[in-house]
């Protein structure tokens, strides 16, 4: 793995080379599937019940996967068919200096995601360690040695860690332990009457399949910095997809019946705690969970190496290497000092803005360019792609609809205001307006901009001899 790294190279922003596109089908099946197995889908999963009854919630449950997964394997088609990163990507429907600010939106993210998942790897390893082993509690230590692996595994890149970590050793670790967990809590606890329990009501059905899709759709931001080294549009598509369909709905599922059986509690100023402890006391249930945990580095090393690829749209000669050592840091010192409950409001806030993006990204791409952008044209100023001034203000403008759609029917929880229909979901009305609102906008400034070409043609000397 060392050595891998080491040799590496670095991809950049440019389009990578069709020679050196590495990823087949599984390569990517098995990137997505890894990327899915998080405790963070199985608290959300735990967000369904009791409002939900169980069989309610697996319904839910494989209703959003289906839409969330095939909307993230589309922007994945994406990134495969040209090459180059989801921030660079987003040049083409808002301009090259457009496509700044959700750059700068989702470099936050990243950041606060990545330090979510170190606080979260240590925090259990620690108690794991203080537990079972007896050993004194050691967080700031555990902190250090993920965020040290999640950097190097950064360093290396998706094909490295794709081809010498998850494929050798961490997919089939994680999907015994997977397995053994699914296994002990179905012989513990009786299914059939799990079934049978009706909700609470608390929970609508669609609100629960908003919350599914948001978990795939989180993903769109950085999707195509892994999927541009696909070997082709199908592999990047179903490897995605499919890949990322599989533990979602596992462990979506698991986090709701581990709620219903063991009686699990949500607590916001411990969200993953009351988890962990169920998990333990299932039979071998701590070996599986250190195993999980384990493999829970690489969602850290995607949004490490993404944050550095984003820095990269704003600042291209910036070396990859460096940014994801300067990144590390500012990672562990976050993970070190700051409360999980003083930014995951913010990060939730951030990632609404990503939902109405997509919608703008597959209106331009699949509905306006008939599946298609000048990746050379992507990186040049004064091109295709930049409008006026580096921005598409007609773009700028159907994101922001779609944004403040968002945040109309869900609102801002964490300061106070209710949303107009919260119970309806946010996710795919802002999107679906999006979609359309730039789809609309894009054919009128096309039929015009052709109308003003026709004009300029019949005025011209000789054009009624033509």
């Amino acid at each position: 793995m060392a050595t891998a790294v080491t040799h590496a190279p670095e991809a950049g922003i440019t389009p990578i080379p069709l020679q050196r596109r590495a990823l087949g089908l599984w390569d990517t099946f098995v990137l997505w599937a890894d990327l899915g197995v998080s405790f963070l889908v199985m608290v959300v999963g735990m967000f369904l019940v009791p409002g939900l009854g169980l069989a309610q919630a697996l319904l839910a449950i494989l209703t959003g996967a289906v839409i969330g997964n095939v909307l993230l394997g589309l922007a994945a088609a994406v990134g495969s068919d040209v090459g180059v990163p989801t921030m660079v990507l987003l040049r083409a429907p808002l301009g090259v200096r457009g496509s700044y600010a959700p750059t700068v939106l989702n470099v936050l993210q990243l950041l606060g995601w990545a330090a979510f998942e170190v606080i979260v790897m240590a925090q259990a390893v620690d108690l794991l360690a203080v537990r079972f082993v007896g050993l004194p509690s050691a967080y700031p230590l555990w902190a250090l040695v993920f965020t040290a692996l999640t950097v190097l595994m950064a360093l290396g890149g998706p094909v490295v860690v794709v081809k010498q970590w998850l494929e050798r050793f961490a997919v089939w670790a994680v999907a015994l332990s997977t397995l053994w967990i699914t296994v002990a809590l179905l012989g513990t606890y009786d299914l059939r009457a799990l079934l049978a329990r009706p909700g609470t009501g608390e929970m609508s059905f669609w609100l629960a399949v908003d919350l599914v899709v948001a978990m795939p759709i989180s993903w769109f931001p950085l999707v195509a910095d892994y999927s541009r080294f696909a070997r082709s549009r199908r592999d990047a598509f179903w490897g995605t997809a499919v890949g990322y369909f599989v533990p979602h709905v596992w462990f979506y599922a698991l986090g709701a019946a581990l709620v219903l059986a063991a009686g699990v509690v949500f607590d916001p100023r411990a969200p993953i705690a009351p988890l962990l402890a169920a998990i333990a006391s299932l039979t071998a249930g701590w070996l599986a969970l250190l195993v999980i945990l384990v493999d829970e580095t690489d969602e850290a090393f995607a949004n490490i190496y993404s944050t550095a690829v984003s820095i990269q749209n704003l600042v291209p000669a910036a070396s990859q290497r460096r940014l994801i050592v300067g990144i590390g840091a500012v990672v562990l010192l976050v993970a070190w000092t700051v409360p999980l409950t003083q930014y995951e409001s913010f990060l939730l806030l951030i990632g609404s803005a990503f939902v109405p993006l997509l919608g703008v990204l597959a209106a331009d791409y699949f509905l306006l360019r008939g599946g298609g952008y000048d990746a050379a044209e992507l990186l040049r100023a004064g091109g295709v792609y930049w409008y006026r001034r580096g921005v598409n203000w007609p773009a700028v403008a159907v994101w922001a609809a779609g944004v403040v759609t968002y945040l109309a029917i869900a609102g801002l929880p964490a300061l106070g205001v209710r949303g107009l229909a919260p119970d309806v979901g946010a996710s795919l009305p802002s999107f679906a307006v999006a979609l359309v609102l730039h789809a609309v906008v894009g054919r009128l400034r096309g039929m015009r901009a052709g109308a003003s070409r026709a004009a300029g043609q019949r005025g011209a000397p000789g054009a009624a001899g033509r």
